[in-house]
């Protein structure tokens, strides 16, 4: 079969490998559709410390069950499903408490196993043992299904963010995370969401889907300052940086109307992680900073019926599908901020 497997920053190569055979306690997929992220765009350049190469990346997965392992139950060839990237242990004082999230002893496909841009894969019994395999609703394509992953941790985000009935909320960053940020706060009842992005291009590309009540692009005019004049010097309820960038940290905290929620949903770049915080805006306003660290086995069984249930509909952010050979050019074109959502089909 064919795959895609990361050697070293700068080097991922289309190979030929052996087809795998699901063992006692796994299940083997045909991959219907595995979708690119930034996060793929980072491990091309720089890797990561999780990943010891030579490995197949890719973690948005959606496929068909080809072959059920002879200790596995619920499961059979024909079935379509969603597999969940962050794999808990689900036995830690953090994961029996219900925080999955932050699992100390968290798995990665991709990472620490074999991942999706290849035409089988494996899903380890580490997978089955916490629920991490969904059945994809019959009205969901599969390319809509490899979005579920990712949606699942914008819901985790919106969830901690306590986004609701009511909130106006800002959104920077139009990538896919910031579309589907938008999509869910209006799920959630949001009144009025505003998607602030710098590139100019990337912003008409991503409001022309989504369509916040105010696009406001950062490079032509004060962020903050917009924001505030869209308020009556109020200030927005919820601030969701889905952005990797310090300033958009520290922007929310200026654009936080009192008791407002910012979430740190993009992580910072790990050589510049420190950002200049107003304590006295915290303080006085009484805000309310939260992280976001990816999402549960739970979060991706509900994002899933988000989609399937038509409330935040994905299909139209896939702009771009490219075979497995193309995954260089996918990852090229994630880079560029041509594409909002970009999916691979082996």
């Amino acid at each position: 079969m064919k795959v895609a497997r990361f050697y070293a920053p700068g080097d991922i190569r289309i190979e030929e490998a052996p087809e795998p055979s699901a063992g006692p306690d796994e299940l083997k997929l045909k991959v219907h559709n595995c979708s690119t992220c930034g996060t793929d765009l980072k491990i091309f350049r720089h890797g990561h410390h999780h990943i010891d190469p030579p490995r197949v990346i890719g973690h948005e997965i959606a496929g068909e069950v080809v072959e059920v392992g002879s200790n596995v139950d619920g499961w059979q060839a024909g079935d379509r499903v969603q597999v969940i990237a962050a794999i808990p242990c689900g036995e830690c004082p953090d994961c029996k408490r219900g925080w999955m999230t932050i699992c100390p002893n968290q798995r990665s496909m991709g990472y620490h196993y074999d991942g999706g841009f290849a035409e089988y894969m494996i899903v380890p019994h580490a997978v089955l043992k916490v629920d991490g395999v969904n059945r994809i609703p019959e009205s969901l394509s599969y390319a809509e299904a490899s979005v579920a992953e990712p949606f699942a941790c914008v819901l985790n985000g919106q969830e901690l963010a306590r986004v609701g009935e009511g909130d106006t909320v800002v959104v920077v960053g139009a990538g896919p995370i910031g579309c589907l940020h938008v999509r869910l706060a209006r799920a959630r009842g949001a009144e009025a969401v505003y998607l602030v992005e710098l590139s100019r291009q990337r912003l008409e590309m991503a409001a022309a889907l989504v369509k916040p009540d105010a696009a406001i692009c950062s490079a032509d005019v004060d962020p903050i300052e917009e924001v505030l004049r869209l308020t009556d010097g109020r200030g927005v309820d919820v601030v969701i940086t889905a952005a990797a960038a310090g300033k958009a940290q520290e922007d929310g905290l200026k654009m936080a109307a009192r008791r407002g929620r910012i979430s740190f949903f993009g992580g910072l770049p790990k050589d510049n992680p420190i950002i200049a915080c107003d304590s006295n805006l915290v303080h006085y306003r009484e805000l309310t900073i939260v992280g976001a660290n990816g999402s549960s086995p739970d979060h991706n069984k509900r994002a899933l019926e988000l989609i399937a249930s038509g409330a935040v509909p994905v299909d139209d952010l896939i702009t771009h599908r490219m075979p497995l050979d193309g995954v260089l050019d996918a990852i090229h074109t994630v880079s560029t901020g041509e594409a909002i959502k970009v999916t691979i089909e082996p």
